[in-house]
């Protein structure tokens, strides 16, 4: 299976302007930018056959080609990262039984995350997509509730099926728990992990779907595939004692450079 991993990354998004070239510190004190750590994150998958950073602008195209990155250039009109993927794989002339959807805001993405999703469609022939999902303990779902409560958009929670098939997904916690965990404790709550494997079909059939109005209410891009019938599957994953949080507001950046010491990444 050829496997070609797309890293989205936008300067100009709504809640944090210039996300991609923000500094992060990790283990040993270094800063990189978050689009050289998701691009860090996305060469350490095994299976991997390309690693493309994928964007509109020049700020983000010469920071990652000083870090010796490839990059495609696409439109601005690209209304999100699925879309952006989609044109990539057009530019590169296709060739791909998997694209991976590493965005470019999730630097602590584990490589078997990535492993996963290529293992998951290849055993699963109906499946269009693949996504992780990792099941909080009493820490994180504190961390999502806390955000919820100050008015932040946080991390995104799935439910799915006995089939593994998504029902949903939200920017609010679901399911309703009103349980207090501790912090080292499973909760019936899963995180979504920001990681798309698609199919090349379902991925250039997305640009031409009319985003529905979940996708609009929730801005969530993987509601547009479940709105047209689409099946996307939900690979659990294990946190195997690595932390696991998005760059969504500039309040998460002390809290993934705390994370990313946590993991001893450099």
């Amino acid at each position: 299976m050829a496997v070609l991993v797309v890293i989205p990354a936008r300067y100009a998004s709504q809640r944090y302007p210039g996300k991609p070239l923000v500094q992060l510190r990790g283990a040993t004190g270094e800063a990189r930018t978050l689009v050289r750590r998701s691009w860090e994150a996305a060469r350490a998958a095994e299976g991997v056959d390309r690693v493309v950073v994928a964007t509109d602008d020049t700020r983000i195209l010469e920071e990652a080609q000083g870090f010796g990155a490839e990059v495609a250039m696409t439109s601005e009109t690209c209304r999100n990262g699925t879309e952006r993927c989609a044109e990539t794989l057009e530019a590169l002339g296709g060739g791909y039984d998997i694209v991976v959807n590493l965005q470019g805001d999730a630097p602590l993405t584990p490589p078997w995350y990535v492993e996963a999703l290529i293992a998951g469609l290849e055993a699963d022939p109906k499946a269009d997509i693949a996504t992780p999902v990792l099941r909080c303990d009493g820490r994180s779902l504190r961390g999502f509730r806390e955000d919820r409560m100050a008015g932040r958009v946080g991390g995104t929670t799935a439910v799915f099926g006995e089939d593994r098939s998504a029902l949903y997904f939200s920017k609010e916690v679901i399911p309703f728990t009103g349980g207090d965990y501790p912090d080292d404790a499973p909760t019936p709550v899963f995180h979504h992990v920001g990681v798309y494997a698609y199919r090349p079909d379902a991925l250039r059939a997305y640009p031409g779907l009319v985003p529905g109005p979940l996708e609009q209410l929730e801005g969530l891009e993987q509601l547009r595939f479940l709105e047209h019938g689409r099946r996307v599957a939900c690979e659990e994953v294990e946190a195997r004692g690595r932390p696991f949080w998005e760059l969504n507001n500039p309040e998460d950046v002390p809290k993934i450079e705390e994370m990313l010491r946590e993991a001893g990444i450099a």
